[in-house]
């Protein structure tokens, strides 16, 4: 049964760019010739000739698309239904984490489903901040880049007959040059399509160190993007469904060689993905270690002068400095009898007090809110009660 599509809604939906790149990948082009200044003339071999609208400011623009999508779908001999989700999602890179099993009548549990969810939003959230800052674990909140990102990606509609989530990304910008067959990418790629490569080549980077079974390949791949985040998200699509496929279909205004990638993951893979991440959690953990081993002098003398913690003057990570509005400290203390590293987030005021103790050395006092998290400690809700001129008691080291 043919089914045409009349929601007009759902028409607008489909953008000039989208229908224009749709038309070249299928083999029209454009003529150069234009009619009433808004819409571009396509031909093509034995094919009809279209108008393909530059704007979608027009008042009959949903039946524009509509005209354009019945003869699409009969040029492919298929569905106006299937054409029109081609269309929406032309100017976008798509990916798909579909589920390797399901039920016969296409359904799974509830937890199933939501693990799905979850675990494609982690896979693609930690490829997108390893993009800025490749780690092997990531903490806490992530960069502004990796975050803005996120919240534009779309989910997208459920495919018939299979359990998948579908990521749309922002528009991919038809101006972009396409990327050199097995080359990097270009100079002029946009943010949405270098976070979609990334993804890509992390799951590549992941799914060759399982094959090969080297750590120091693995390890080597934080390069690539690959991180103990990625793994625990894997580990978690894959035990809820027994393997999984994810596919990356590329943007149409801005096609690759390939215009689709995908990636398997079999139930064999789980627990090597698990140790990889365990791998990946003590490779970071050693680095911090060391890191923290160095004297305050040491640490003085690298710094030279006094920095906010976001320029990441000694390699720690920038986690430690979660609120925007604060600025953060560690202070060596004494917990439980015990000298421990505590977080502290102050306010300017009496940040501008912790700079002036850091360098003279004293001694500061803060009270707040002790609190541990997970192998940290913090103090919340914190203010500076008092400066003491102490040499022998704890110094401020600055992060």
């Amino acid at each position: 049964m043919k089914v045409a599509i009349r929601d007009t809604e759902a028409l607008k939906a489909v953008s000039p760019a989208a229908l224009s790149a749709y038309a070249r990948a299928a083999g029209w082009k454009k003529t150069g010739e234009v009619y009433r200044e808004h819409s571009d003339v396509y031909e093509a071999r034995d094919r009809p000739e279209i108008l393909v609208p530059r704007t979608e400011h027009l008042g009959d623009y949903a039946d524009v698309v509509g005209r354009l999508i019945e003869i699409f779908a009969r040029v492919a001999e298929t569905d106006q239904q299937s054409l029109y989700r081609d269309l929406v999602t032309a100017d976008r890179d798509v990916i798909r984490v579909r589920a390797a099993q399901e039920q016969r009548d296409g359904t799974v549990a509830v937890k199933a489903g939501l693990d799905l969810l979850r675990g494609a939003h982690d896979m693609l959230l930690a490829a997108a901040r390893s993009l800025r800052d490749p780690r092997p674990l990531y903490q806490g909140r992530p960069d502004r880049d990796a975050a803005d990102y996120m919240k534009r990606i779309r989910l997208g509609q459920t495919e018939h007959g299979r359990f998948a989530v579908a990521l749309l990304t922002p528009i991919v910008s038809p101006l972009m040059r396409p990327t050199l067959v097995g080359g990097g990418p270009s100079d002029d790629e946009s943010m949405e399509r270098r976070m979609t490569r990334r993804l890509t080549v992390a799951l590549a980077s992941v799914r060759s160190a399982i094959i090969d079974n080297e750590g120091e390949e693995l390890l080597a791949a934080v390069e690539h993007g690959a991180s103990a985040n990625l793994c625990e998200a894997l580990v978690m699509l894959i035990e809820s469904f027994q393997g999984l496929d994810v596919s990356v279909t590329w943007a149409c205004t801005l096609p690759r060689p390939k215009p689709r990638d995908v990636f398997r993951f079999a139930p064999a893979d789980a627990p090597i993905l698990r140790e990889a991440a365990q791998l990946f959690s003590n490779e970071w953990s050693f680095g911090i270690r060391e890191r923290l081993k160095r004297s305050e002098a040491e640490l003085r003398e690298e710094a030279g002068s006094f920095r906010r913690p976001d320029e990441r003057l000694f390699g720690v990570p920038e986690w430690l400095s979660e609120a925007k509005t604060e600025d953060s400290i560690a202070l060596r203390a004494s917990v439980d009898g015990q000298s421990q590293l505590v977080t502290v987030n102050l306010q300017a005021s009496d940040y501008a007090l912790a700079l002036a103790a850091y360098q003279t050395h004293a001694r500061v006092e803060a009270e707040g809110d002790l609190v541990r998290t997970g192998q940290r400690w913090r103090l919340l809700n914190a203010r500076v009660v008092s400066i003491l001129d102490d040499k022998k008691n704890s110094m401020l080291t600055m992060l």
